[in-house]
This record gives C-alpha cells, sequence and structure tokens, in this order.
C-alpha cells in the first residue's frame, strides 16, 4: 500500500512540475514579441545579447542541482536520516550562495570587457543589471531540491510560475516606462534584463513562505539512528551533487551557447562589412525576431515524442534491444512528423507572420530560413533525449558543442555575403550538423536503422501537401480580404489564422493518407488510443 501511495505521489508531482515548466517556458517564449513591439529591434538585440550570456553563468552555476539535491535528501530520509538531508541542504545552499557571488563578481566586474567583446561598450549597464539575479537563483535551486527530496513540489512548481510571471511583467512594465520617458534602448533593455533579479526574488519569497508554512514534514527515524550512519565529508557530498548534475548541466549549456555564437559574431562582422553599429543592431535585432518563433515550435515539437524516452530507459534496464530501437524510430519519427510541417509552414507564411507579431516584414527571409531549424533542434532534442536515457549523457553535448563551433565557423562564411540571412543559414547547418551526429550515435547504440520510405518519403509528402495548400490559403485570403479591409496587423493576422488553421486540418489527413501515421503508432504513443474509432469511421487509419 505505502509502495503505492509513494508511486502515485511520485506521478503526481511530476505532473505538477511538467504542467509548471510547460506555463512557464511558454511565457519565456512569447514575452519578446511585445518586447519586441514597445522598443523595437534595436531593442531586442539588446535583450538577446545579454540574456543569453546570463542563461549560461546560470547553468553552470546551478542546471541539475535540485534534482541532485532531490535524490541525495530522498536518499537519506529513506534511511529515517533527517539531520543528514538537513546537511545536504545547508552544505549545498552554501556552495551555491559563494558560486552565485563568484559568477556575479565575474559578470559585473567583466562587463566592460565582454561589451567589447560583443562589438558594442553600450551593453555594460545591461550586463551589469543582469548580473544581480545570479545573487539569489543558485540559493533557490538548493531551496527547491530539497522540497523536491521530500516528494513536495508544489514549491517548486508555484516558485518558477511566480518567478517567470514577475519577469515578464517587469521586462514589460520597465521597458515601456524607460521608452515613453525618454530613455534608450539600452536603459529599456536593462530594465527587461533586471526582471531576472524580480522574478527571482519573486520566487525566493514563495519557497520561504513554504518553508516556514510547511516546516517540512519530518520522518521518524527508524530502524537505526541517524548518529549511526556513516557521514560524509562537505566535499564527498558536493562530489556527489557534480557527479548528478554535471551531465544535465552539459546538455542544458549548449543551447544558450549557440545563442551567444551569435551575440559575440554577428555584430562584429556586420559593423567590419561597412555597417555602423547603429545598422548593425537594427539588423542584429531584426534577425533575433525569429528566435521565439523557433523555440516556440521546438517546445510544443519535441512534449509527444519526448513522452517516449522513459520506456526507452526502461527497455535499456531490461536489456530488450529490439523494443529500443523500434521506441527510438518511433520518437525520431515522430518528432519529424511535428518539427517538419512546423519548419516548412513557417517558412511558407513568414511574411503575414512577421508583420502579425512584429508591425512590419523586414527580415522575413532571414525568418523563413531560420524556420528550418525547428526541424532539426526537434530532432535533437529527442535525439539526446533517448541518448541521456541509455546512459551516453556527454555525447549529444559534445555533438552541440561542435554544432555550436560550426556555427562560429558559418557565421564568419555567410555573413559577409548573405547579412542576416547567412547568420540564419549557419544557425539551421549548425544544428543539422549536431542533430546529425546525434543520429549516427543512436545507430550506433541501439542500431536502429530509420527508413527511406516511412521515416523521411512519407512525411515530405504529408508535408508538400501542406505547404501547396497553405500558399494557395494564404494568396487565396490575402486577395479576398483587400476587398473588406486595409492591409496591416490585423489584415495579416487574419491570413495567419486561415493558413494555420486549413494547413493543420490538411497536414493531419494528408498524415493518415500517405501512411506517414498508422494504427500501430497510435497504440504506442500515451493517450493517442481514443482517436482510434474516430479515425476509423473516416477510413483513415491504416494498419502499417
Amino acid at each position: 500500500m505505502t509502495s503505492k501511495l509513494q508511486t502515485s505521489s511520485f506521478i503526481k508531482g511530476a505532473a505538477i512540475l511538467g504542467a509548471a515548466a510547460l506555463l512557464s517556458k511558454l511565457l519565456g517564449v512569447v514575452y519578446r514579441i511585445p518586447y519586441q513591439n514597445i522598443t523595437g529591434n534595436e531593442g531586442l538585440y539588446v535583450y538577446n545579447a545579454v540574456y543569453p550570456l546570463y542563461s549560461t553563468l546560470l547553468i553552470f552555476a546551478t542546471a541539475g542541482i535540485p534534482i541532485a539535491i532531490s535524490k541525495m535528501v530522498s536518499e537519506r530520509l529513506t534511511l529515517g536520516d533527517v539531520d543528514g538531508a538537513k546537511r545536504i541542504f545547508r552544505i549545498s545552499s552554501f556552495i551555491l550562495t559563494i558560486t552565485g557571488l563568484l559568477f556575479f563578481l565575474a559578470l559585473y566586474f567583466g562587463a566592460p570587457l565582454i561589451a567589447a567583446l560583443w562589438g558594442d561598450s553600450r551593453l555594460v549597464l545591461p550586463i551589469r543589471t543582469v548580473s544581480y539575479a545570479l545573487l539569489i537563483v543558485p540559493f533557490m535551486a538548493s531551496l527547491r531540491g530539497y522540497f523536491q527530496g521530500h516528494q513536495n513540489m508544489i514549491p517548486t512548481a508555484v516558485s518558477q510560475i511566480s518567478e517567470q510571471i514577475v519577469r515578464v511583467i517587469t521586462i514589460l512594465v520597465l521597458s515601456y516606462w524607460f521608452i515613453n520617458n525618454g530613455f534608450d534602448v539600452y536603459y529599456a533593455g536593462s530594465g527587461a534584463v533586471f526582471g531576472a533579479f524580480t522574478g527571482a526574488l519573486m520566487a525566493l519569497f514563495v519557497l520561504l513562505f513554504f518553508w516556514r508554512r510547511n516546516q517540512v514534514v519530518q520522518k521518524d527515524i527508524s530502524a537505526r539512528e541517524a548518529s549511526s550512519l556513516p557521514k560524509e565529508s562537505a566535499l564527498q557530498l558536493m562530489g556527489k551533487i557534480l557527479y548528478i548534475a554535471l551531465p544535465i548541466c552539459l546538455g542544458a549549456v549548449v543551447l544558450p551557447l549557440m545563442q551567444l555564437a551569435d551575440s559575440a559574431t554577428i555584430l562584429n562582422i556586420l559593423q567590419s562589412m561597412g555597417e555602423t553599429k547603429d545598422q548593425a543592431t537594427e539588423l542584429k535585432g531584426i534577425y533575433d525576431r525569429g528566435q521565439p518563433l523557433v523555440q516556440f515550435v521546438a517546445f510544443f515539437a519535441t512534449s509527444l515524442s519526448l513522452a517516449l524516452v522513459p520506456s526507452i530507459s526502461e527497455a535499456k534496464a531490461l536489456n530488450q534491444g529490439e523494443i529500443i530501437a523500434a521506441r527510438t524510430e518511433l520518437a525520431m519519427r515522430l518528432t519529424l512528423l511535428l518539427g517538419l510541417p512546423a519548419s516548412i509552414g513557417l517558412a511558407v507564411i513568414a511574411e503575414p507572420v512577421n508583420i502579425t507579431l512584429y508591425q512590419d516584414n523586414d527580415g522575413t527571409l532571414a525568418m523563413a530560413v531560420l524556420a528550418f531549424t525547428s526541424v532539426f533542434s526537434t530532432l535533437g532534442i529527442t535525439s539526446a533525449g533517448i541518448l541521456q536515457g541509455l546512459g551516453h549523457v556527454v555525447l549529444p553535448a559534445r555533438n552541440l558543442i561542435i554544432g555550436v563551433m560550426f556555427k562560429i565557423a558559418l557565421n564568419f562564411a555567410l555573413i559577409p555575403f548573405l547579412g542576416i540571412v547567412g547568420a540564419a543559414l549557419a544557425t539551421v547547418l549548425a544544428y543539422m550538423i549536431a542533430t546529425i551526429l546525434n543520429m549516427i550515435g543512436l545507430n550506433k547504440s541501439t542500431g536502429v536503422a530509420f527508413s527511406y520510405a516511412s521515416f523521411l518519403m512519407k512525411p515530405l509528402t504529408a508535408v508538400a501537401i501542406m505547404a501547396g495548400i497553405v500558399f494557395l490559403v494564404m494568396e487565396g485570403s490575402a486577395f479576398s480580404l483587400q476587398y473588406v479591409m486595409s492591409p496591416g496587423r490585423a489584415f495579416e493576422a487574419i491570413v495567419t489564422f486561415f493558413s494555420i488553421s486549413v494547413g493543420a486540418f490538411v497536414y493531419g489527413i494528408s498524415l493518415f493518407i500517405s501512411g506517414a501515421l498508422t494504427r500501430r503508432d497510435l497504440e504506442v504513443v500515451p493517450k493517442m488510443k481514443r482517436y482510434i474509432p474516430f479515425l476509423e469511421r473516416f477510413r483513415l487509419l491504416k494498419d502499417s
């Protein structure tokens, strides 16, 4: 009975954290659009030049730490060692606080050097502003880990959502206030990145509230006295924490590194081509328009396929090689079925989307090219998750670092000839390289073979049908609407809505008609069996 309750508690806790992460990431993507509307392209440039730097340092300071602490605290509590659990929290909190302080000092006093490397001395203020969050966030990581170790996920979930809400409010309110009171975009950008501090402060208050209110329920020491349990040194405890956290850190740090590569190179390359600093920052801001759209697509496109990753880990534990290969192929194929239409669909309707979200069509070609990042980034995320589930925790991080190195080299090779379109193409190619390396790793680890017909040709057939019809709907709706209303954001928003709606419907039908999605696929994917009777009624479902 106790085991069932623990399992139920674990599943409930995981669901709570998953829902909180979903909402938090969603908020973290969409705010950049109104922020750009307030501050313009240069304001978007300032924010994207600074925030990835903070994200990278934050990942180095905290990534994986809550999971590591929660695991170790849970182990101590299972043994009845409440004092040992508290000791893990105290030691980790102290070390993380010191780490955060060191990173704060490095970022604050290193701001002039970083700004010079970025090619824009005016970035000193935003860099120093965002550094203050590093004084709070690392300590929060230990608090979250401690609560999770007690199987109490509510504090972490509430603090994550509260942090993101306050951060987004700060970004929009302060950037609006600075712009409307005569300050430049660098002050507006500083106000925006200050949201990292206010959000972190709010999250800390939430965690401390739960700490004081709940006083984490203590477990009775059962079979043995805590004093009889082995007592590890602070160095040993930190070694254990790093052993668990480091692979997670390696996997998480590379995505901000890809954005850092752009921050460190694009502005310098554009200026070396003869663009003025103001022109270069404007162009960089235009290029950054596509980033939240790509992240948005990646966020949703991987959720379904990643649901299969735990089952792959389970099959690995049971040494079921054929099942591992079959589930790996399915996870990658489903990811492609979601990432491919998202990429091509966004490329087709890039112009109305650009005008709807950002008021004009500047950088539409760069956005259309950058859209193809989605298919490779989603495949990369899924393949990395599978490799980690198989125990290859360093391999996907290594492959992504290789991708980052190619990204830097390709920026220097392509931007002088193609401008920001070259930067977008460099991003696509960098993700493609990292993803191909992951897929080679999957083949070596699992023996999975990707069928040319089912993995590539059938999805491409369905996407080609969708793309053609979406283009016709986009052009047809624009032609019809011109007799009803004047061109503008509302006009393009209606065109975008019709195009996406029809495209999604057509693509769904095309998947089943082409055989890209079969009955067997729906039976394996969680929560998809319910749609089988409906599809059978319309004779859309093929057996294999």
